[in-house]
């Protein structure tokens, strides 16, 4: 598991010397939740924690480094696709510094929303303490670069924002104090409005590449459908309506601020569709098993067809060849029995945790896979964030 981790860091790193990415996003900067929480947990005092194995067992170091996953998250992948580099450390891990985050940091916290309240629940960081740490971060870096270049980072920099389903699954329907305050539509509003102050704190601050993430189908999460054991376990879709129409509220504050704020591109970055084909078609979604460069002109390859949407075609010369397998479950997820763990529960001594993450859409009962992360990732890549590649050459 470790030696595949491996080979997918240096395959990546190959292309990257191969494709030639001219896009001029000089930093990474991200905040949220678990989605996109690259460690900052570990440094606070809260029972919401994934530092230790089975976690990161498939990462680059094979070690776990608070990454709710067997391995990387979507904005890792992010990151190598826009050639910054492979992982974005967290801001509170204390073996970074500015010269690491001059090029990306994390401020995500696992478990936090847009509602303060939501925050409350776990003790992590809220989302206005992650503001305040980005300030914090804008003034130690003007300090190492200087005004003038660090301004230049900040306004040419992709902040990435994803949270909002602990806002609902951990507050709204578990605790009675705001779902008695609103009704969901009443929340839905009440966080969204909390999203449009917050991106446009952020480009009064300077930034002006920006990336919201919608809601995942998260009536389709390992946890809630253990929930629903009296209608089979399936999906619980009063959730996930909830989901679309919040993100459907996400997508109409975009395009509001786009028309109202000068100079920004703000786009809604939507993993629904892609997480939901995956637990509903698992096996159509593969991973590489084998890389070999073949040369074009190789008499072999005369009737050999390929679709551009199942590999990548050609790199100077060479066609790359691949032999996928999709997921085998996209409904249990790999740790422990695969129903109800995560965080403490999924540990090295639980005896159900499966050998091979890769056959499975969700690593624990609320958190994808490394390989979930970099097709969603990929994905992301291909739709909202590819205005922010200036070109990419051959």
């Amino acid at each position: 598991m470790a030696n595949e981790a491996s080979f997918w860091f240096l395959f990546a790193h190959l292309l990257l010397q191969i494709l030639k990415i001219n896009a001029k996003v000089p930093a990474i900067i991200v905040f949220g939740d678990s989605s996109v929480d690259s460690g900052n947990n570990n440094e606070i005092s809260t029972v919401l924690k994934s530092n230790f194995a089975p976690y990161g067992r498939d990462f680059i170091s094979g070690q776990p480094t608070g990454r709710f996953s067997n391995g990387r998250i979507p904005t890792d992948f992010i990151s190598e696709a826009f050639g910054i580099k492979p992982t974005i450390p967290a801001y509170l891990d204390p073996k970074y510094n500015i010269i690491d985050f001059t090029t990306g940091v994390c401020f995500a916290s696992a478990g936090t929303g847009y509602d303060n309240a939501t925050s409350n629940v776990l003790s992590v960081i809220p989302l206005w303490k992650e503001m305040e740490y980005y300030k914090e971060y804008q003034e130690t870096l003007r300090g190492y670069l200087g005004n003038e270049k660090a301004n230049e980072v900040l306004r040419e920099a992709l902040y990435l924002i994803s949270m909002g389903t602990n806002d609902f699954l951990e507050n709204y329907y578990i605790l009675p104090r705001r779902s008695s305050q609103y009704s969901v539509k009443e929340y839905q509003s009440f966080l969204a409005g909390i999203a449009t102050n917050f991106i446009t704190e952020l480009y009064q601050l300077g930034a002006r590449k920006i990336s919201i993430s919608g809601l995942p189908p998260m009536g389709c999460l390992p946890l809630e459908r253990t929930t629903n054991l009296f209608h089979g376990s399936d999906c619980v879709e009063e959730y996930n309506d909830v989901a679309k129409d919040f993100n459907g509220q996400l997508q109409g504050m975009v395009m509001k601020l786009n028309n109202e704020l000068p100079g920004i591109q703000l786009v809604l970055s939507n993993p629904y569709d892609i997480l939901l084909d995956m637990i509903q078609n698992p096996n159509k979604f593969g991973h590489m098993l084998h890389v070999e460069a073949t040369n074009m002109n190789s008499p072999d390859l005369h009737d050999f067809k390929v679709t551009v949407e199942d590999i990548i075609p050609k790199v100077a010369g060479f066609l790359i060849l691949f032999l996928m397998t999709g997921f085998e479950d996209g409904a249990t997820a790999c740790c422990g029995t695969g129903l109800f763990e995560m965080g403490y529960m999924c540990n090295k001594r639980n005896p159900f945790t499966c050998s091979d993450a890769n056959k499975y859409v969700f690593w624990d009962s609320f958190h994808p896979t490394d390989k979930t992360n970099r097709i969603i990732a990929d994905h992301v890549m291909k739709t909202s964030l590819a205005q922010f590649f200036v070109s990419i050459t051959v």
